[in-house]
C-alpha cells in the first residue's frame, strides 16, 4: 500500500489530512463525531485528522442549536471554505459566527442542498486545472488524492494522440479532463455521470475542451444510448458498490486496449475483476493507496488489458 506524499509525521503525531469533515450535533448543540458503530455523538474540541483549513473554522467551539449535522469543507486548491448545515427535524437554520469567512448551504428535508450565503461551490485544484465542485458534490477528501489517482490512471492507460476514451462515473470531470489533454485535438472523450449537479460542474470545468462530451444519467442506461461500439481507453470510478456484471460486460464489448478501474472497496473490485476475467480481460497492474490514514480503507487502481494480449 503506497502512502500519500507528506503523510509521514513524527511519532506521537497524526496526519491532518481530512479536507471534509461531517460533524454530528448532540441534543445540547455540541458538535462531535459518532462513536464506532453507534448513533451516539461524542463531543470533541478538536478533530485530530481534520485539515488545517477545516480546523481554523472553529466548528467544535460553537454551539449549534436545532442542528443535526454540520459538514465543513476546506478546498485544497483554493482558499474556499464551505459549511453545509442539516437542521434538526422542524429546526431553523442557526445563526453562528465562525472564525473564517465561509460559504453556507443548508440541507432540506428531502436531502436537497441549497445555497444560503456565498458561492454554491468550492474550487479545487488538480491535474493542472481548477475544478468547480458543487455543495454536496464528490471530491476526494485527501488533499493529495486527486493528483495521485490521475497520475496512476494516466500511467496505467498510457493515452496516445487521437485515441477515444470513456470516463464513467466521471463526477466533475477529473479523469476526463486529464485524458483529453493526452489524446489531443484528434481524440475524443465521453464522460458519463448520474448526478445532475456533478454533470453540470463537469461541463463547466471542461467547457474549453471541445473534444470532451459529458452525458448525464446512469452508466448502464446512458452507455447503450450513445451508440458507441468501440473505444480505445476506459476509466471507471464507480461508487462503493462497484460496477456490476452488466456494466462490465458492456465495457468489455467495446474492445478497449486498456481499462483503468478506480475503486474504494477492495471487495467490490475483486468481484468486478472476476466479471472482467469472464469477459476476456485480465489485470496487468494493481496499486493500492493509503488515502484514508488511520483507517482500514484504501483506494485502488487496477489496469486491465484483453487477456489474448498476454498469450
Amino acid at each position: 500500500v503506497e502512502p500519500a506524499p507528506g503523510d509521514k509525521v513524527p511519532r506521537g503525531e497524526v496526519p491532518a489530512w481530512r479536507t471534509r469533515v461531517q460533524y454530528a450535533v448532540d441534543a445540547q448543540g455540541r458538535a462531535g463525531l459518532r462513536r464506532h458503530r453507534s448513533h451516539d455523538v461524542e463531543p470533541v474540541d478538536h478533530c485530530l485528522i481534520a485539515a488545517p483549513g477545516v480546523s481554523e473554522l472553529g466548528i467544535e467551539k460553537r454551539t449549534w442549536p436545532q442542528t443535526a449535522a454540520v459538514e465543513a469543507i476546506a478546498a485544497s486548491g483554493s482558499s474556499d471554505r464551505q459549511v453545509i448545515i442539516t437542521p434538526a427535524p422542524g429546526g431553523r437554520l442557526p445563526l453562528v459566527e465562525l472564525d473564517r469567512p465561509v460559504s453556507l448551504a443548508r440541507v432540506d428535508d428531502n436531502g436537497g442542498i441549497h445555497r444560503v450565503h456565498g458561492r454554491g461551490f468550492v474550487r479545487e485544484r488538480a491535474a493542472g486545472r481548477t475544478w468547480r465542485v458543487g455543495a454536496g458534490g464528490f471530491w476526494q477528501v485527501h488533499p493529495k488524492a486527486a493528483d495521485l489517482l490521475v497520475d496512476a490512471v494516466l500511467d496505467g492507460l498510457d493515452p496516445r494522440e487521437g485515441e477515444t476514451a470513456l470516463d464513467l462515473y466521471c463526477g466533475v470531470g477529473l479523469f476526463a479532463g486529464a485524458l483529453a489533454e493526452r489524446v489531443g485535438e484528434r481524440g475524443a472523450v465521453l464522460g458519463i455521470e448520474s448526478g445532475k449537479r456533478a454533470a453540470e460542474d463537469a461541463r463547466h470545468n471542461l467547457a474549453d475542451l471541445e473534444r470532451v462530451r459529458i452525458e448525464h444519467g446512469k452508466v448502464e442506461a446512458v452507455l447503450p444510448r450513445t451508440g458507441i461500439t468501440e473505444a480505445d481507453l476506459v476509466v471507471l470510478d464507480p461508487p462503493r458498490a462497484g460496477a456490476g456484471r452488466q456494466t462490465v460486460q458492456r465495457l468489455t464489448a467495446l474492445g478497449a486496449r486498456r481499462i483503468a478501474y478506480v475503486a474504494c472497496d477492495p471487495a467490490a473490485l475483486a468481484r468486478d475483476l472476476k466479471y472482467f476475467g469472464e469477459s476476456g480481460y485480465r489485470p496487468v497492474s494493481l496499486r493500492a493507496f493509503d488515502l484514508f490514514p488511520m483507517t482500514h480503507h484504501m483506494e485502488c487502481v487496477a489496469v486491465l488489458e484483453p487477456a489474448a494480449k498476454g498469450v
